[in-house]
């Protein structure tokens, strides 16, 4: 059976806004462009249904049309596992699923074949759940830990039911291999090598792009940039956390808020670093900025330890203003090729061998 014989569903936890695991959805729709795409939920608006989804429609679950879920269908969360559940694929042979969450959990039938690109596994419901739910007030608290514990039981089982598992990160094979006991394979999300061009004339000023929300920790950033008033920092992205940025930065720190793609690639282009704080599964945004020949200053634990090389940047180990200051002081004193970056960023993170692994696979599916 060929690539062009197998019938293909691929399957997405949610669609309602444009970051790096629709990036890789794009990437999956590029590869297999007759795929039929589920998702619980499809929020997107006509401008990003063409970017991310070439204009495809979408099938979802019973969550889209529950009372006031365009707004809130998060608080559906006990029921996300049986609305995946319910998703019906058995007319297809091969389920690709691009998952962080709950995308992993569909049924199959005999003789299908599951290949998994995890994100990661459900971080709310495994390791980070005393910080989304430490919070909340009793008993809403007590409700909550709860429901993540009976998903808890869930993934694990629903994760019995993949047949390969394809990790992001060394870190999120770590997390596999430690909630789910399954073994995975490393393969690097695809970067849009040919937008985030070399540009070779860096400027004075530092830049960190991200969602503004807590996990982020761009507060972190800013306050170490308020105790260094020599130096500038440009923040782009939008989020809760935007207006509260916003009266906290000191006149060298620049909280630009939403940007458009064009804007965003150019102000990395011409970055002398790009300043990341948060713990990421992956964090493609430091890949896209290495492409452009802009080393990194990031947090040393997670995703970033297999994006960011000795010549490429380096790391602070404790997400705190005092322990950024250090490590931009240390920039500082280092020279970069920026040159060799974005060629050494290139040759990882060419979408070609994302596609490679996922065709090889396919490949001994149904060779």
């Amino acid at each position: 059976m060929g690539k062009k014989d197998i019938k293909v569903a691929i399957v997405h936890d949610w669609l309602v806004t444009e970051g790096g695991a629709e990036k890789v959805l794009h990437q999956l729709l590029r590869l297999f462009p007759d795929a039929d795409i589920f998702t619980l939920v499809d929020f997107l608006d006509e401008k990003r249904r063409q970017k991310i989804l070439f204009g495809k429609t979408t099938t979802t679950s019973f969550i889209q049309h529950l009372p006031l879920a365009k707004s809130y269908f998060r608080n559906y969360l006990p029921l996300f596992p049986k609305a995946i559940e319910s998703l019906d694929l058995g007319s297809y042979d091969l389920i690709l699923s691009s998952s962080w969450a709950f995308a992993k959990g569909v049924r199959k039938r005999p003789g299908q074949k599951h290949l998994c690109y995890c994100h990661t596994p459900i971080r709310y419901a495994w390791d980070m759940m005393e910080e989304y739910t430490s919070g909340l007030p009793w008993p809403k608290r007590s409700i909550v830990r709860y429901t993540l514990h009976k998903i808890r039981q869930w993934d694990q089982a629903s994760s019995q039911r993949v047949d390969r598992f394809l990790a992001n990160s060394s870190f999120v094979a770590d997390r596999i291999a430690k909630y789910y006991g399954r073994e995975s394979v490393v393969v690097y999300p695809p970067v849009e090598i040919e937008k985030f061009s070399f540009w070779p004339k860096k400027e004075e000023f530092y830049l960190t792009l991200s969602r503004l929300v807590p996990y982020k920790k761009t507060q972190i950033i800013v306050e170490a940039f308020n105790q260094m008033p020599d130096k500038k920092l440009i923040v782009i992205g939008d989020g809760p956390e935007l207006k509260r940025l916003r009266a906290k930065a000191k006149s060298n720190v620049q909280i630009m808020g939403y940007q458009p793609e064009e804007i965003v690639v150019e102000y990395m282009q011409r970055a002398k670093a790009f300043v990341y704080a948060a713990l990421e599964d992956f964090g493609i945004v430091m890949a896209e900025a290495l492409c452009c020949g802009t080393p990194i200053i990031a947090y040393g634990q997670g995703g970033a330890k297999d994006i960011v090389e000795s010549d490429s940047g380096l790391f602070f180990y404790s997400q705190t203003p005092q322990a950024l200051i250090k490590a931009v002081q240390e920039f500082e004193g280092r020279i970069f090729d920026h040159q060799a970056i974005s060629q050494r960023a290139r040759e990882r993170f060419d979408p070609t061998l994302f596609e490679r692994r996922i065709l090889q696979i396919v490949e001994e599916f149904y060779g």
